[in-house]
């Protein structure tokens, strides 16, 4: 009896297990829906502002972007890493941890490289072999464009200021909910921009404006909605992630419960035809 209490008290276990990952599914799956709508109506204005920005680019000299786009010997490197500040989402913080472990050794095994985090999780890891210096945990709380905006203004300064030569975004692009793709963008310098791969402006148009003004002031913005797009992707892949790792996880504890269950019938009959068989034995032992 002393086992079939101990399967009783696993079922019981599992099944408490089942309710907790079931409902955090259900939870993410709410918060998914909305991420993955500010992020699909985002995508097309900052596809739009950066086709605007290579345009315009491309009819100019290439100085003109200013020490945002002046590319400089790399001596001083800044990563910016996205992950969460929660766990139980399978891969989705690993995944970019070992990115940016990746990319150090790499591409920057020569070079001084500093870390930002930005989510508890990579920070809390990589802190232990590298140096970061800056943590930005509470930005999930309120992630609007205009708090983003202050961390992009932040690493705009820095890069005027030569602190860094490079600076690089590495983060989870939001593919669906069962898919993210890690991604490692150049953030600054501006990267160069192919002539190749833009397309006309009509000479027709009059802008007003220069498009030196134009340019020098869509800089600025386009670099904060980049990192607000970023952030926004993560945010989305982050929950994808959750909602298939507890979807899993639910699958995983129904299939071990039902196990159990069966082992459960099983020793419980064995124990009630034993209990028979005695019942049995000793009657006939009286009729002797």
């Amino acid at each position: 009896m002393a086992n079939l209490k101990e399967i009783r008290n696993r079922i019981t276990s599992i099944k408490s297990t089942m309710q907790i990952t079931s409902a955090m599914k259900m939870v993410s799956a709410a918060k998914l829906k909305k991420a993955q709508d500010a992020i699909t109506a985002m995508r097309p204005y900052s596809s739009k502002l950066t086709e605007l920005l290579q345009n315009l680019s491309a009819t100019l000299d290439s100085d003109v972007g200013g020490t945002f786009s002046t590319q400089r010997d790399v001596s001083k490197v800044l990563l910016v890493v996205v992950t969460s500040n929660r766990g139980l989402c399978g891969g989705f913080n690993s995944s970019i941890t070992k990115e940016t472990i990746k990319v150090i050794g790499q591409k920057y095994a020569n070079t001084s490289v500093d870390i930002l985090s930005i989510g508890k999780k990579g920070g809390d890891l990589l802190s232990k072999e590298y140096n970061v210096v800056s943590k930005n945990n509470d930005i999930y709380d309120d992630l609007t464009f205009d708090n983003v905006a202050v961390i992009a203004e932040d690493l705009m300064r820095k890069y005027e200021e030569g602190t860094y030569d490079k600076i690089e975004i590495i983060y989870n692009q939001f593919k669906n909910a069962a898919t993210q793709i890690p991604q490692v963008e150049q953030y600054l310098p501006i990267k160069p921009i192919e002539t190749s791969e833009v397309s006309t402006v009509n000479s027709d148009y009059i802008f007003e404006p220069s498009k030196e003004e134009i340019i020098l002031d869509l800089i600025p913005k386009s670099l904060k909605m980049q990192l607000y797009k970023a952030l926004r992707d993560s945010f989305a892949s982050e929950h994808g992630a959750r909602m298939t790792a507890m979807h899993k996880a639910t699958d995983n504890a129904t299939e071990l419960r039902d196990e159990l269950l069966l082992t459960y019938n099983k020793a419980r009959q064995a124990a009630i035809t034993n209990e028979i068989l005695e019942i049995v034995g000793g009657a006939e032992a009286l009729n002797n």
